[in-house]
C-alpha cells in the first residue's frame, strides 16, 4: 500500500489524477457545462466565507459523529451518486464503496454506474443508497427499483435536474460518447496512462452496468448511445414524485433543489432529505452556487415546520467546506469530485485519504471556532459580513 501521508489535501490528489487518468475521463469529472461559472462559484463562495477563531476552550473529546436519515456516521459527508466513475479506476464504484464502508459514511450509486447495482452489493456489506434518473421507459424503473431493494440499498436518491442534459464543451471536444469514440488523440492519450489502461485490461466491467443488459435492446455499447439520448425523461414532475416513493417504499432523497419554492414542494412531497445541489455546476450555468443557495432554503423549510434534512451538494473540497455548510443550517453534505480525485489518483486507497483529509480539516477546524461536537455547530462560528451576501432574496 503506497504511504499517501505527503497527500495533504484534495487539491494533490486532483493534481495526481489529472495525471494518470485519460483526458476524456478527467475531464468529465473536472468540468461544469457553458462557460463553467456556476462550476467555479461553487468552490469560490465557499472560500468568502470566514470562520470566528476562539481561544481558551476545552478542546478535548471532539466528535463529528452525526446522523443522516436515520444511519449513524462518522462524519456529515455522504459519497455522491456520479457516472462514469468506473472510468476514472478499473470498477472504481466498487472501491468507491468499500472506502466508505471501511471509513463508516454512506456510499451513493449512480443509474450511470459502470459497475451494477449487483456488483457494488456482492463487494461489500453495509447498505448502500440507489440514485435514480428517470428514464422514459417504465419497465426499466420499475426493475431498477426492485433490483436496488433486492440489493438492500437503504434509501433512493431521485435526481431531479437532470431531464435535459446541460452541454459540457469538453466532453464534446474530448469525443466522450457511449461507447467513447477512438480518435487520434484518444489514442495517443491513452498511450500514457499505461497503469490506466492496465487495471482495465483487468477488468471486464467497462460499460453502464446498471443498462446494458437489463434494458429493451441495449445488449452492448454500440447500442446504448441511441438509447440513452431518448430515455431521459423530461416530463419528470412533481406529480411523479409520490408515485416513485410508493414503488420503492423506502427513504426518499431529492437532490437537485436550489430554489425555496421547490424546497417547500419537497418538504410536501414526504421525502426525507432533499439535496441543495446545482449538479456540481454541469447543469444550468449561470445559477447560484449551491452554498449561495442554501440559507434561503434552510428559512423556507422551516417556516413549513417540516422533518426534512437540509443537504449540501457541489463545491466540497475541504473538511472546512463541509464545516461552513453544517453553520448555515445544513444536516450532512455530499462530494462528488473530491472523492472522484482521490479513486482517480490511487483507488480505494486514494478514496480513504480523500475522506481523512476532510475528516481532519473538519475535526480541528472546529476545534478552533470552539466547538467540539459537530451537532452544535450554528452560524456563531462564521464571521458576520463575509456570508449574508450570498443570500438571494426570498421571492415570497
Amino acid at each position: 500500500m503506497k504511504d499517501l501521508k505527503k497527500i495533504t489535501e484534495i487539491e494533490d490528489l486532483r493534481c495526481v489524477a489529472e495525471r494518470k487518468v485519460p483526458r476524456m475521463f478527467y475531464d468529465y469529472v473536472d468540468s461544469g457545462s457553458w462557460t463553467q461559472t456556476t462550476y467555479r462559484s461553487n468552490e469560490t463562495d465557499f472560500d468568502r466565507i470566514k470562520l470566528r477563531q476562539r481561544v481558551l476552550v476545552d478542546m478535548d473529546n471532539r466528535s463529528l459523529a452525526t446522523q443522516m436519515i436515520g444511519e449513524q456516521i462518522k462524519m456529515p459527508v455522504a459519497i455522491a451518486p456520479t457516472g462514469f466513475t468506473g472510468m476514472m479506476w478499473a470498477d472504481g464504484e466498487i472501491h468507491a464503496a468499500r472506502a466508505a464502508e471501511k471509513f463508516g459514511v454512506p456510499f451513493s450509486l449512480s443509474t450511470m454506474s459502470i459497475c451494477s447495482i449487483e456488483d457494488v452489493a456482492s463487494h461489500t456489506s453495509a447498505p448502500f443508497w440507489f440514485q435514480l434518473y428517470v428514464m422514459r421507459d417504465q419497465e426499466f424503473m420499475a426493475n431498477l427499483i426492485r433490483r436496488a431493494k433486492d440489493a438492500n440499498c437503504s434509501a433512493l436518491i431521485l435526481t431531479a435536474d437532470l431531464q435535459v442534459l446541460g452541454q459540457r464543451h469538453k466532453d464534446i471536444k474530448n469525443g466522450l460518447s457511449a461507447p467513447p469514440k477512438p480518435t487520434l488523440a484518444n489514442i495517443l492519450n491513452l498511450m500514457t496512462k499505461p497503469q490506466w489502461c492496465m487495471n482495465m485490461l483487468g477488468t471486464k466491467r467497462r460499460t453502464f452496468g446498471n443498462i446494458v443488459g437489463h434494458a429493451k435492446n441495449v445488449a452492448d455499447m454500440s447500442s446504448l448511445s441511441a438509447w440513452t439520448a431518448e430515455q431521459f425523461d423530461p416530463r419528470l414532475s412533481w406529480d411523479d414524485v409520490a408515485r416513485i416513493k410508493d414503488a420503492w417504499g423506502g427513504k426518499l432523497i431529492i437532490k437537485g433543489i436550489m430554489e425555496p419554492e421547490d424546497a417547500i414542494l419537497a418538504a410536501r412531497s414526504g421525502a426525507d432529505a432533499l439535496v441543495v445541489s446545482n449538479h456540481g455546476g454541469r447543469q444550468l450555468d449561470g445559477a447560484p452556487s449551491s452554498i449561495a443557495a442554501l440559507s434561503d432554503i434552510v428559512q423556507a423549510v422551516q417556516s413549513e415546520n417540516s422533518a426534512i434534512e437540509i443537504w449540501l451538494d457541489s463545491g466540497i473540497r475541504s473538511g472546512q467546506d463541509v464545516l461552513k455548510a453544517l453553520a448555515l443550517g445544513a444536516k450532512g453534505t455530499m462530494i462528488g469530485r473530491s472523492f472522484l480525485y482521490g479513486l482517480g489518483a490511487y483507488g480505494e486507497d486514494g478514496v480513504r485519504r480523500a475522506l481523512e483529509i476532510i475528516y481532519n480539516e473538519c475535526d480541528i477546524s472546529m476545534a478552533f471556532c470552539g466547538h467540539t461536537d459537530i451537532n452544535q455547530v450554528t452560524d456563531d462560528i462564521l464571521v458576520k459580513g463575509t456570508y449574508e451576501h450570498l443570500k438571494m432574496a426570498p421571492p415570497f
